[in-house]
């Protein structure tokens, strides 16, 4: 017996018949639905614990549907929000609703301009921002609760100092005079990398450079108390690989990317000979690098950096960034050095009445430069803006070289009520820092510049601290950013100034090396005692 199949009268067997239906029933009712709704649909995606939730918009009906995968052996649709979803994809779809972050950063209807000339609609944004606000609430849960600087968090625990071949530190450093075509290196690397000091803003001011991070960080903790020269005493690992000078020595010259990978490969093969690297699979061995975490994840059609923080040799360790990669968890962010170096809970204090009692002739100051070469940058409006209305705002034209004195840049912040701080070369900004040491409220543009990258240094309600004004609304020009901090009522800025003076400023400045902090913790130890908290809480 035969069955007719189709015009081509094709003929089928009933075991043949049957084995194509058992086969097409095979295949999940919710994957057929979930292709037909991606061709007519925006999607996001949503975690939360074991389960995945894929939530889609329709381009032609306003609904939003969310299929839940997880730990469960089914798959769940929904057409509406109902307690099905999780409460994360119920909060995500609130979020999705109010245009606006968990943190309140305003999300703007469209499509914007994203990493490395990605567009993201308004949904994918607003995914993309709570996922990093994800990782920063990680990070505050590995905050610790020591006040002060002569408590630590050793009570038996150790860090240990690997001595590395000098290939991996000092002999770079030894390259200071060459490794910018522009700038010699080594004054700034001088005083265990503080610099020379700068006599008109008086004790603990330092030149130095925005590169120093490495050679500060490696100064302290060979003095820090939980040091241990045992390595089988130890519970952290500090690395002291200055990959930030390995990647700037290249930046300028025209070697191949092998060349520039080369070191770290070197390091990774180092690190494998030592039986410590495979204690915990390198979850507790720290890396600092000086330079932004984009110089060290290269991307394939690209010549700038190295590759070094995408080996997968790298993706366990903690790695302490001038500005971390948002979505990578073991990237954290820790301050730009500043020109303060205090020796003493005197000299904190001492500073701090300075500028308690500065008063500030300038409302708003903005250092920097335009450019031109990058037609997205809001810093030529903002210099529009700001030189248009100059009884309000003073204009340091950085292209000029003005900025390259501490003084000059310190002594224009200490007059200033406000300190415009838009994104340059890439978000983050060394200036926040000196604006925030100075006692001038930074004006904030992009969420990446600060809430985003310092959540053990900075708070998370950005506004104790900062005024922010979405680039978005500058560059459409729907605001003017003079006009708008103008409005701010004087007591509501005092209170900020007293919060970033009183609250902020300790923990955001590199102590000199031989400082003896009692009263405060600074940049340093605040760090220090996060990681032995989040060593802890890993062990839990």
């Amino acid at each position: 017996m035969t069955t007719t199949f189709s015009k081509r009268k094709t003929k089928i067997s009933k075991n043949e018949l049957f084995s194509l239906a058992k086969l097409v029933f095979l295949i999940p009712v919710t994957i057929i639905i979930f292709l037909l709704i991606f061709l007519w649909s925006s999607s996001s995606t949503i975690i939360s614990g074991n389960v995945i939730h894929l939530c889609f918009q329709s381009r032609k009906l306003n609904d939003l549907y969310c299929i839940s995968a997880g730990s469960h052996s089914n798959l769940e649709a929904s057409s509406s929000l109902s307690s099905n979803l999780s409460t994360s994809a119920t909060k995500f779809v609130d979020d999705l609703q109010q245009k606006s972050t968990r943190l309140g950063i305003p999300i703007p209807p469209g499509y914007h301009a994203f990493r490395n000339g990605m567009v993201k609609s308004d949904e994918e944004l607003l995914v993309a921002y709570n996922d990093v606000e994800d990782q920063l609430e990680m990070h505050r849960s590995w905050t610790s609760t020591i006040q002060n600087h002569n408590e630590t968090l050793c009570d038996g625990r150790g860090i240990y100092v690997y001595d590395l071949p000098t290939k991996f530190n000092k002999d770079l450093v030894s390259q200071c005079a060459d490794m910018v075509p522009w700038v010699d290196l080594c004054d700034y690397f001088s005083n265990d990398a503080m610099g020379e000091p700068v006599q008109k803003l008086g004790k603990g001011w330092y030149q130095t450079h925005q590169y120093s991070l490495e050679l500060i960080f490696h100064s302290r903790v060979m003095n820090h108390p939980c040091r241990v020269h045992n390595i089988s005493e130890a519970d952290l690992f500090y690395v002291p690989f200055y990959a930030g000078l390995d990647v700037l020595r290249w930046h300028f010259k025209n070697v191949t990317n092998d060349v520039k990978d080369s070191l770290g490969l070197e390091l990774v093969k180092w690190l494998e000979s030592q039986p410590t690297w495979f204690k915990r699979s390198g979850k507790d061995h720290i890396f600092v690098l000086g330079k932004i975490s984009w110089d060290f994840r290269r991307y394939s059609n690209s010549n700038w950096g190295s590759r070094f923080l995408e080996l997968n040799e790298m993706q366990n360790p903690v790695k302490l960034l001038i500005e971390r990669q948002p979505w990578h968890l073991n990237d954290v962010g820790v301050p730009h050095p500043t020109f303060f170096h205090p020796q003493s809970d005197n000299d904190i204090t001492t500073w701090q009445l300075k500028l308690l009692n500065e008063s500030r002739k300038s409302l708003i100051s903005f250092a920097g430069a335009a450019r031109p070469d990058a037609p997205e940058s809001i810093r030529s409006i903002l210099i529009n803006q700001c030189t248009s209305t100059s009884d309000q705002c003073k204009f340091m034209n950085c292209s000029s070289g003005s900025c390259d004195q501490p003084e000059s840049i310190i002594e224009l912040f200490i007059e200033s009520e406000f300190c415009l701080q838009p994104p340059g070369d890439s978000p983050t900004r060394k200036s926040v820092f000196d604006s925030l040491i100075s006692g001038c409220i930074p004006v904030i543009f992009d969420p990446f510049t600060a809430y985003y990258q310092y959540p053990w240094h900075l708070p998370q309600d950005y506004k104790k601290y900062s005024v922010f004004i979405d680039q978005e609304d500058v560059r459409n020009m729907k605001v003017n950013v003079v006009d708008r901090l103008m409005k701010i009522p004087a007591g509501e800025k005092q209170n900020m100034r007293r919060y970033i003076i009183y609250e902020l400023l300790p923990g955001l400045v590199y102590g000199d090396p031989k400082s003896k902090l009692e009263k405060f913790q600074d940049a340093f130890s605040i760090t220090m005692n996060n990681l032995f908290e989040r060593l802890t809480r890993l062990e839990v």
